[in-house]
This record gives structure tokens, C-alpha cells and sequence, in this order.
């Protein structure tokens, strides 16, 4: 029996579980990987590595140190969580039934992908899915964001602050209708494409154009600098449906101690129902919960 299990191996599962280290808990990281969103980083062909900031240095150091701590860590995909009279069991896929007093979900969430030609091969690479993270490098550039949603609003926003001009390929055409979509359908610099599908995204080493069809069938190429694809989130909560709360979302539902709503089980990062998907806020998040999760487990030990 653990003290504490972490599900997740992004930033705030490697901060929870280094932590959780430090405090001289029995502490085992559960995951399939290690790193998290952090493994994907956009290139850009007029950006040097060191100009961004990313928080890459905190979770790598996280990272290096738990993967020289072999016994703390298990490379393996969880199932489902269960609550047990003793604690939690944690299933994974390949069979093992885990054993804790205490867990924290880390499980971050995934993207919606458009499935097109062109994007698994300039994914990346002039071609992501996060426009707050990289906005600030689009000063006087063009840019396209897809979407269809306040998501796609919101980065079509920041980036028009900055950027030369941003096309906005509005998939659902209804993101005008919100408040923000009409002030965006006014700006100078912001074309918003209502009910435009994409068919393929094109370039040579770095993603250059992206090729669109509108409505009545015809298609063209917006050449750009950076393609931004901006769906819905999909929070990695499968394992814990139907034990804790959720919002309508599907992220797991936490209070300032990031405690969920069953005792023992709390929960950090980005499948949580916290505000902004950012690595140095999942670090913080990550630290808080193993904090929290330390309080609980305090008594027991």
C-alpha cells in the first residue's frame, strides 16, 4: 500500500510526485510517459529556443531526477481509479491493481485534430495547437486559427494584438456571434472565413499555407507564418467517471486545495477545472495538490 499515487506524467504529475518525494511520502508516479505537453514544442524558423519561456527548466529538472528514481515510477496506462474501505486502487492496462491511501489525478487533456493531409507532417513545426503559449512571437507576422468555439476567440485575439493579420477559419460559423467575435469581425487586421472547412496544410520544412474550401465549394491558399488549431480540449478523465465530480466539460472539479469531491482523491493541472492551460500553472497546481495531499495523509503516518 502506497501513501500516495500520482496519475500523470506531465507537469504537474512530476512537480506532485518530486514533492511528494521531499516529503518522505511512499510515492509512486503512474503513466504512460514522462513530460507531458512539454514534449511538444513549436519551431519556428525565426525564433531561437532560448527566446521562449516555457518552464521547461523546472519540469525537466523534475523529470531527470525522477527517472534516475526508478522505484518511483511505473510507465504503465491507468484504467480506472476505484475507492476501496482501506484507500484507492489504481487499474492499469496491463493488469496491475495499485494500491493507495491517497491519489492525485494529473492527467492533462488532449487535442481535437483536424485529420487532414498535412497536419501530422508539420506538426510542430510551424503548426500547433496552443496560440497563448506562442502569440508573443507573432509580432508583425500572419497567422491562421482554427476553430470553433471561445477558444479559437480568445487566440485570435491575442494574436491580433501583435500579428501583421490573423485568419480566423471558423468551422462551426457561429464563434462571430459571441461578443468577442463580433469585435474581432471589426478589427483591421483579423478575417474571420464563417463555415470554411480545411482541406490540407502545406509547406516545405516548416507549415506555410493552409488550404481551405468555403461553403459554396471553392477553394483557396492563405499563405501564413504560423497555423494555430484551436478545439475544444478533451480532459483525460475516463478513470474517474463516476467516482468524482465533473463539469460539463468533463474536467474534474477541484476547490483552492485542489481536493475533488471525494476525500483522498485530489487532483492538478490541465484536467482540472481551473483557469488557463499553462505549464507554470500546472506546476503550481502539481505542487499545491501534493501539499494538500500531504495534509490528508498526515494523521495516517
Amino acid at each position: 500500500m502506497y501513501d500516495l499515487i500520482v496519475i500523470g506524467g506531465g507537469p504537474a504529475g512530476l512537480t506532485s510526485t518530486m514533492y511528494a518525494i521531499r516529503k518522505r511520502l511512499n510515492v509512486l508516479l503512474v503513466s504512460k510517459d514522462l513530460g507531458g505537453k512539454t514534449n511538444y514544442r513549436l519551431a519556428l524558423p525565426w525564433v531561437e529556443d532560448y527566446k521562449v519561456i516555457r518552464g521547461l527548466e523546472v519540469v525537466n529538472k523534475f523529470q531527470s531526477e525522477l527517472e534516475y528514481l526508478k522505484f518511483a515510477r511505473v510507465l504503465q496506462t491507468v484504467e480506472r481509479l476505484e475507492q476501496r474501505p482501506d484507500g484507492f486502487a489504481v487499474l492499469t492496462g496491463e493488469g496491475d491493481e495499485l494500491l493507495s491511501r491517497a491519489i492525485i489525478v494529473a492527467t492533462g487533456t488532449r487535442q481535437k485534430l483536424l485529420h487532414v493531409p498535412g497536419e501530422k507532417e508539420f506538426m510542430m513545426c510551424g503548426l500547433c495547437y496552443s496560440a497563448t503559449n506562442y502569440a508573443p512571437l507573432f509580432i508583425d507576422r500572419k497567422a491562421i486559427v482554427v476553430g470553433d468555439g471561445i477558444l479559437a476567440l480568445r487566440s485570435t485575439a491575442e494574436l491580433a494584438t501583435v500579428a501583421r493579420h490573423v485568419h480566423l477559419v471558423d468551422l462551426g460559423a457561429q464563434a462571430h456571434l459571441l461578443p468577442l467575435g463580433k469585435k474581432l469581425k471589426e478589427a483591421n487586421n483579423v478575417t474571420i472565413l464563417e463555415g470554411y472547412q480545411v482541406v490540407q496544410v502545406k509547406g516545405n520544412r516548416y507549415a506555410e499555407c493552409l488550404e481551405v474550401r468555403a461553403p459554396d465549394g471553392h477553394q483557396e491558399e492563405i499563405e501564413t507564418d504560423g497555423i494555430f488549431v484551436e478545439m475544444n480540449l478533451i480532459p483525460n478523465s475516463k478513470m474517474v467517471r463516476g467516482l468524482v465530480e465533473l463539469d460539463e466539460q468533463g474536467r474534474i472539479k477541484v476547490d483552492c486545495l485542489s481536493r475533488t469531491s471525494v476525500p483522498g482523491v485530489f487532483a492538478a493541472g490541465d484536467v482540472t477545472d481551473i483557469y488557463a492551460e499553462q505549464v507554470l500553472v500546472a506546476v503550481g497546481e502539481g505542487a499545491k495538490a501534493a501539499l494538500s495531499a500531504y495534509d490528508y495523509l498526515l494523521p495516517m503516518l
